[in-house]
């Protein structure tokens, strides 16, 4: 689902109120754990975690008026979602990543390419998000998208 937010106060408010609580305390454990450098806006949506123009003026290559996306999470219609867009350019932290998710939550993993959904918000996995959101900095995360990413 989408909602009209222009911050991502505005975000939660505008949720369901039994996902507001999962989402919080998501974007604490995201904003705790991600480096320096990382910003906290409204992105395509979604609550995201972008690099600024500031640190890198090209921004996202679909849309350079946009800043770099890195990690989203959403309020979706059947599930929450945890968008991380290094799984998806780096085979090593999905390896890592798939291997660690099983040591947390017994059910099986529900992944897209970037997309890691949680039907049930008690089984959400809050200290590998954090850990997942700490292993990338934004110069490491410019230099990955610009290798396997960017439109050159």
């Amino acid at each position: 689902m989408q909602y009209e937010a222009k911050t991502p106060d505005e975000y939660v408010n505008a949720i369901p109120e039994e996902r507001r609580e999962a989402i919080n305390m998501l974007r604490k454990v995201i904003k705790d754990n991600l480096p320096n450098g990382f910003s906290e806006v409204i992105s395509y949506k979604m609550i995201g975690y972008v690099v600024p123009h500031d640190i890198y003026p090209d921004g996202y290559h679909c849309d350079p008026k946009l800043p770099l996306p890195f990690m989203n999470i959403a309020s979706q219609k059947n599930f929450i979602a945890v968008y991380h867009s290094g799984i998806y350019a780096s085979k090593e932290l999905m390896d890592w990543f798939t291997v660690e998710y099983s040591k947390h939550v017994k059910t099986k993993l529900d992944m897209g390419k970037s997309c890691i959904r949680f039907k049930k918000i008690d089984q959400i996995p809050m200290q590998l998000i954090g850990e997942l959101a700490s292993k990338m900095t934004p110069a490491q995360w410019i230099e990955l998208y610009e290798t396997n990413i960017k439109k050159k």
